[in-house]
């Protein structure tokens, strides 16, 4: 409120109560810039924290539909369909299929040439050239799964064209091979299909037939080994710096030893498993065992600084009252503080064996881009992993690799997320609240 000065007053008071008056209307012109300001800042502060989210999730929007939308046709392929007969064309006894290489005695039995007369007699001249090399082994495969079918006068497939006639598909290649394809695509002859046999094949030089089976079982069996190397030793190594180890220069030594190998380039993990485990163990090259020894190298030091975070987040007090009620030092850390720290600790699992899962570089320094095109037998048998893989498909020219490409990349996101929602799974299962 304005203070009004008596009429009786001096003229000095007069001009001091205007004056004060004066100065209290400035402070509050200041007071309210200053408020403009701070709301301003509070607006301006919100609006950057909403614009870098929609950012990011633009980002991965476009990131998702790019890979959707590439990954999508590498999951389909051309395929040739034919009627070919098997009844009186096939002399053999389906028991045969039951044993040892039933594909060789498919083609001794003359699988490939019916197969190729009968693409010349629907496809016309040349039709046997349409097909892909392997395309009988496909055949072959589905009278080995069911041999009955070997009863019947004529069966139906989808066989894989060639390299040529998928590109002439996309719509590249030889004037007369694309007119030619074209026909039979509008006739039914030719087709695109979803590829469900991509899921469960194993590399090849062609990417009408090769499949990312053989690479997805490699780098399962890489980040199991990786898991139960580096977990263990990284929960220990943590408990026994954080709750035994006395403080003094050679943990500390040991401490910042750990914080440089967490930042230390993948590579070099990759030269340290070259020297030492496969210069021990030198007939397990490309093997997922070597694989997971190297990555677990890598992701221990994360896991051990998660670890130690996570277990000096426990409070003081849940260590006392398990003191007062007479648990040993052990019963405290194992059955109070490691069940308390164990979600923090799976969170720095997670984040260890993302960036595992993602590496290339340390696996191809141990050999794991080799040709497999079988899958891993067991852990010390030659594999690749899915990061290698589309590695080396990226690296070739034809186009049908670089949709496989995409296709392979879907996969690993899907591994990726299936992973981390079972160790979300997980931490959400044992997280305790205090």
């Amino acid at each position: 409120m304005t203070a009004t000065p008596s009429p009786d007053a001096p003229a000095g008071a007069v001009t001091d109560a205007k004056a004060a008056d004066a100065l209290r209307a400035a402070r509050q012109a200041r007071m309210q810039a200053g408020l403009k300001r701070r709301y301003a800042y509070d607006r301006l502060f919100r609006l950057s924290g909403f614009a870098a989210v929609a950012f990011s999730v633009l980002v991965l929007a476009f990131l998702l539909v790019s890979m959707g939308s590439n990954g999508l046709a590498g999951f389909h392929r051309t395929d040739v369909r034919l009627t070919i007969p098997v009844k009186g064309q096939l002399l053999i006894d389906p028991a045969r299929l039951a044993q040892a290489d039933p594909l060789a005695a498919l083609d001794s039995a003359g699988l490939p040439l019916v197969i190729d007369t009968a693409a010349e007699e629907q496809l016309g001249h040349g039709g046997a050239a349409l097909l892909g090399p392997a395309a009988w082994r496909d055949a072959g495969r589905k009278l080995v799964a069911e041999p009955s079918l070997l009863d019947k006068d004529k069966i139906d497939l989808s066989l894989p064209a060639s390299d040529d006639v998928a590109n002439a598909m996309r719509g590249s290649g030889d004037p007369a091979l694309l007119a030619n394809v074209g026909t039979l695509a509008k006739a039914g002859k030719i087709a695109r299909v979803f590829d469900w046999g991509f899921l469960a094949r194993s590399d090849a030089t062609s990417p009408q037939v090769v499949g990312i089976w053989g690479a997805l079982k490699g780098s399962m069996m890489t980040m199991l080994i990786t898991l139960v190397l580096a977990f263990p030793v990284g929960v220990l190594a943590a408990l026994y710096l954080e709750e035994y180890a006395t403080k003094n220069r050679w943990t500390d030594l040991i401490e910042i030893s750990i914080n440089n190998l967490a930042a230390v380039p993948s590579i070099i993990f990759g030269l340290l498993g070259l020297a030492v485990f496969l210069g021990l163990f030198p007939n397990w090259r490309s093997a997922p065992i070597i694989g997971g020894m190297t990555l677990a190298l890598m992701t221990m030091p994360v896991i051990v600084i998660s670890g130690r975070n996570a277990i000096k987040a426990v409070p003081p007090s849940i260590r006392d009252a398990a003191l007062g009620i007479g648990a040993s030092p052990v019963q405290v850390v194992f059955n109070h503080v490691l069940p308390l720290a164990l979600p923090g600790i799976l969170t720095g699992t997670i984040i260890g064996m993302a960036r595992a899962l993602g590496e290339t570089a340390p696996l191809l320094m141990i050999g794991m881009r080799a040709f497999v095109a079988s899958p891993p037998g067991d852990i010390t048998s030659p594999s690749s992993v899915l990061p290698v893989q589309i590695f080396l498909w990226s690296d070739e020219i034809d186009r049908g690799f670089i949709e496989r490409t995409s296709a392979a990349i879907v996969v690993l996101l899907i591994f990726l997320l299936v992973m981390n929602g079972l160790a979300i799974y997980l931490r959400n299962r044992f997280e305790k609240r205090w």
